[in-house]
């Protein structure tokens, strides 16, 4: 079969190339990927490569074969699945309990676009806890967990503010509920129950200066790539007694196929709509990942099977 294998080539990240159709083992079910979605985090692991690397965590398509322990989807079924790695390939072995069977009324487009942004935003807002009435301020907004983060808290009753640097981004943050779109974390003005930050390096002191007393910052992502650094003194002046909080999606008590089938009602009710901001056939591979580490894409990329 045909599966994409990383280069170490910033320029042409990854290859199409033949490799071994996967076993399943007993605990998974063999899907036939028709779309699949990439991140912006994966771009990142790209350019370092481990020997055997199969990059691919987001995929949505048919079972073609059931899992031989008799647990997850059965027969033909439409599925979104959240593999570990290897789904950008025609086959994927997902473990079946990271697969969700797809709604009548929700496309494989939206499948493959919501596995990791969803959960990252659906376990993320679960963190921080009841947000009805809260003010949330939210950095790197304008990427796939930023457009699901705005929805959801949103529609959860809390005022947002997102902070993305291009204004066309933004128009669409507004429309997904969000209360206020400022460009940079300086323009925000706070005080905010809590913030929800991805940016790291400078904008993470300065997203922690709008935080409200004994208010909570949670801590998921560092897409500058610049480490941040604290001051102990700084929280005496207006986020006293804050919470600083580590999050990671895969450190959950949930289910992984229960989120994902959260994730899917929600999206068949029309209560939550995966942004993908470019579609695609799979030949597109490499420059979209390249598109995507450099911002040129809103939401989520994803990518066709012929």
């Amino acid at each position: 079969m045909k599966a994409f294998m990383p280069t170490g080539d910033p320029a042409e990240p990854v290859v199409l190339a033949d490799v071994p159709e996967p076993t399943p083992r007993p605990n998974e079910a063999l899907v036939k990927v028709e779309a699949f979605s990439v991140n912006r985090g994966e771009t990142f692991k790209l350019e370092k490569p481990a020997s055997g690397d199969r990059p691919g965590k987001d995929i949505a398509g048919l079972v073609v074969q059931s899992a031989a322990d008799g647990s997850g989807p059965s027969g033909v079924t439409r599925v979104v699945g959240h593999p570990m790695e290897g789904g950008w390939a025609e086959y994927v072995a997902v473990p079946t309990d990271a697969l969700a069977e797809l709604a009548d009324n929700v496309s494989v487009l939206q499948g493959a676009a919501l596995p990791l942004a969803g959960l990252t935003a659906l376990r993320l807002l679960r963190a921080a806890g009841p947000v009805l009435g809260r003010r949330i301020l939210l950095t790197g907004a304008s990427g796939g967990v930023g457009h699901f983060v705005t929805e959801l808290a949103a529609a959860a009753g809390a005022q947002v503010t997102a902070v993305t640097r291009n204004v066309d981004r933004g128009a669409r943050l507004t429309e997904l509920g969000a209360t206020e779109i400022v460009q940079n974390v300086t323009a925000a003005q706070g005080p905010y129950d809590i913030v929800l930050e991805s940016t790291g390096g400078q904008t993470l002191s300065l997203a922690l200066a709008r935080l409200a007393r004994r208010g909570t910052l949670i801590w998921f992502g560092q897409a500058s790539r610049t480490p941040a650094t604290l001051d102990f003194f700084d929280f005496f002046a207006g986020p006293e007694s804050a919470v600083v909080r580590h999050f990671h999606y895969l450190d959950a008590d949930s289910r992984l196929d229960d989120d994902l089938t959260a994730l899917v009602r929600l999206t068949a009710e029309g209560r939550l709509h995966p942004e993908i901001g470019r579609v695609t056939d799979w030949a597109d591979t490499a420059t979209t990942l390249t598109d995507l580490r450099d911002r040129r894409i809103r939401g989520k990329a994803v990518l066709t099977l012929s």
